[in-house]
């Protein structure tokens, strides 16, 4: 049990919960000032009618950071902000992202952009980034999969740098197959599996017979044929 606020002596005026002339503690206050600064930047960018940062605002965002609308940093950052729907950040979704960033002014979100793929690289966070990535591109209601045009694309921007060889020929062939207009999750999961655990380009070590999808079973078939 704490005890009574009566027995406590009174705070030096260097400690964390010195007071300021209105009676809230400075702590308090800065850490409302910050809050303040962050729907600031918000506001700045945000739809006044709708209250969210629409995807005009996030081309403004982007064209402000220096970055192209489409560079996988944006990606990132909608997946640290936890946002729910493409193209749109509410401003629940900005604050906790702010906070987390630590971030509250352009300047910051910048320098934080790059530290935030640093933050997505480890291991413990792409598996997560990815999946995400898949689930912010389902725009529909009850939506399970993914055009192959919008796969291939994203297979380029989440998996482009890590993965180049691999990924340029599953494009190769997604698009040149005709067994599959859509991917679900499952697939798309499983695309990331292969390229780090299967050696590439020779697929030696790739057996059918394990727990893979068929799409990748003819994709495989695919690849061999190709190239014998």
């Amino acid at each position: 049990m704490p005890p009574r606020a009566s027995k406590r002596k009174s705070a030096p005026p260097n400690s964390s919960t010195v007071t300021s002339s209105d009676g809230r503690s400075v702590s308090s206050k800065a850490k409302t000032k910050g809050m303040e600064k962050i729907d600031r930047l918000f506001n700045s960018y945000a739809n006044s009618s709708l209250g969210v940062i629409d995807p005009d605002g996030i081309e403004a965002l982007c064209s402000d950071l220096g970055v192209d609308y489409t560079d996988v940093r944006i990606l990132m950052l909608a997946w640290k902000l936890k946002a729910g729907k493409q193209g749109y950040f509410t401003q629940d979704e900005w604050r906790t992202g702010m906070k987390a960033l630590g971030v509250d002014s352009l300047s910051k979100l910048k320098k934080a952009l790059c530290e935030l793929e640093i933050e997505v690289g480890k291991p413990a966070n792409y598996e997560d980034f990815y999946t995400y990535a898949f689930r912010y591109c389902l725009t529909e209601e009850k939506q399970k999969s993914l055009d192959i045009d919008s796969i291939c694309e994203l297979l380029n921007l989440v998996l482009g740098a890590q993965f180049r060889p691999q990924v340029d020929v599953l494009v190769e062939y997604l698009k040149a197959q005709s067994d599959y207009k859509v991917i679900n999750l499952d697939q798309w999961i499983n695309f990331l599996r292969f390229c780090q655990e299967i050696s590439f380009p020779d697929l030696g070590n790739y057996d059918s017979a394990l727990a893979w999808p068929l799409i990748l079973d003819n994709f495989v078939e695919w690849m061999r044929q190709k190239h014998s």
